[in-house]
């Protein structure tokens, strides 16, 4: 495992925002220099050139804080995300049970500080004054006196909004103590309800609740046998009446199962797995159940099997559909045949052609993994295409209309008829060696030996040449 050297300096995330590379987070070594969130970063490179940076990835931070806010539930089990960067917990009934909140903040961060995490906590009676000690003095509010710990805080520790913290500095009500102290009247009527709202949040005046974010549900299932079993019957039955049950919860959800597991445990303790990968969403258990016998067979049972635990472990959306019988059962039973093949081979290798948008013969498809892509109606159907492709292979022949007889691959064939011209133009916003020739005239040749071939004509530099066949 490679570890990453931490960075010494002013360092930066930047990230593309309307075609200019802005700063998306920094360190407290760059906001020293003066530099901020939202800069472009050819101007944070004028202000401090020493500062390094690296791109940034909101998607895997926004994972990550997911991540976190699962381990935080060890402290509590009322944890939410506060903004992109935050989490905020409701330690009400729990503090006590880490010997005090102050234990429990060096617990967190000494956890953290294992895995080369730094943290601002704040801790108060309100959320607001929780999240403005966190963002501009960490520490601990004492109970009641949320005023005496806020009051020399900038009023844009209340969440305002930059525009609403600017105009109360250029007023003198620079700090949360001077904004608690002015008349209320005339901040409502020209800021509205917003700056009393936070501040009295903040205060603990006007209640704020905490939404802890849903735990994703779980797709999984188990039996605990009274008796061991070993028999293959016996586990397709007990896998059946698991099926039944996870099925039942996808459904709730509108949701289907793309790879199912199924755990074996014996009574010796070992287990085994039984993975099946599928080549569409499912949730009907009729249709799954015969997907696993191939698999449950090769399990070796042992002295017996105790236990089963059956889990969804990838899961796609599956919304209700109105049922069209000859349609649907085709496509099932495509399906189906698709998973009974990716079980042995591998579903990746079961592939289909999807149509490119490229008029060129060669870069007019595309091969994709037949259970990760549907089938497409788009296939141009104004112009034939041969069902085999390949390199172009010269023949000798001259002129711009087919050859009457000619000899391909030791062949000597003769044509039949011959159909054409269809006229490609080269991609010229595209380098292809093969096409450095330029125009080509395609026929669709039929021999009088029964072969049905695609030929080309360059005329700009004269010359036959094959390039597929048809069926």
């Amino acid at each position: 495992m490679l570890r990453q050297r931490p960075v010494t300096g002013p360092f930066a995330l930047t990230l593309q925002q309307q075609n200019t590379n802005r700063i998306y987070c920094l360190n407290a070594e760059a906001a020293r220099q003066n530099l901020d969130k939202g800069m472009s970063y050819a101007d944070a490179r004028a202000f401090c050139p020493d500062l390094q940076s690296g791109p940034a990835d909101p998607a895997g931070d926004a994972r990550f804080l997911h991540m976190l806010r699962r381990w935080a539930t060890r402290y509590c089990p009322w944890v939410g995300l506060e903004g992109e960067a935050g989490l905020v917990m409701d330690i009400t009934g729990a503090a006590h049970l880490f010997g005090g909140e102050a234990t429990m903040v060096a617990d967190m961060r000494a956890r953290l500080a294992r895995v080369g995490l730094g943290a601002c906590i704040g801790v108060a009676d309100t959320r607001g004054a929780a999240w403005a000690l966190a963002h501009y003095r960490e520490g601990s509010a004492p109970p009641g006196a949320m005023l005496e710990a806020l009051k020399s805080l900038p009023v844009a520790a209340l969440r305002l909004p930059e525009d609403t913290s600017v105009s109360l500095q250029r007023l003198g009500l620079r700090e949360i103590g001077a904004l608690a102290q002015a008349p209320r009247a005339p901040l409502t009527r020209r800021f509205g309800l917003e700056v009393l709202r936070r501040l009295d949040q903040a205060l603990g005046t006007q209640p704020e609740e905490i939404t802890p974010l849903a735990e994703p549900p779980h797709y999984g299932v188990r039996m605990t046998l009274p008796e061991p079993i070993g028999l293959l019957t016996d586990v397709m039955a007990g896998t059946e009446r698991l099926l039944t049950q996870l099925c039942a919860k996808l459904k709730a959800q509108d949701m289907g199962a793309r790879v199912l597991c199924v755990t074996l445990r014996r009574v010796d303790q070992g287990h085994q797995q039984v993975e099946l990968r599928l080549a569409r969403p499912m949730r009907d258990a009729a249709r799954i159940l015969p997907l696993f016998e191939r698999g449950l067979a090769a399990v070796e049972a042992g002295f017996g099997i105790d236990q089963l635990r059956l889990e969804a472990t990838q899961v796609a959306a599956l919304p209700v559909q109105q049922i069209s019988h000859v349609a649907d059962r085709g496509k099932d039973q495509l399906d189906d045949l698709i998973t009974r093949i990716g079980t042995r081979i591998g579903l990746d290798n079961i592939q289909r052609f999807l149509p490119a948008d490229s008029h060129i013969p060669e870069r007019s498809f595309l091969i994709a993994p037949a259970a990760y892509a549907a089938p497409s109606s788009a296939w141009s159907t104004h112009q034939p295409r041969p069902l085999t492709l390949f390199p172009p292979e010269a023949i000798a022949a001259s002129g711009a209309r087919p050859p009457k007889r000619f000899r391909w691959r030791r062949m000597v064939l003769r044509t039949g008829r011959a159909v054409g011209p269809e006229r490609i133009a080269p991609e010229w916003w595209l380098q292809d060696d093969a096409w450095r020739s330029g125009l080509r005239d395609y026929w669709r040749v039929e021999t009088k030996e029964g072969r049905r071939l695609w030929l080309f004509y360059t005329p700009q530099n004269p010359g036959w040449f094959v390039q597929g066949e048809f069926a």
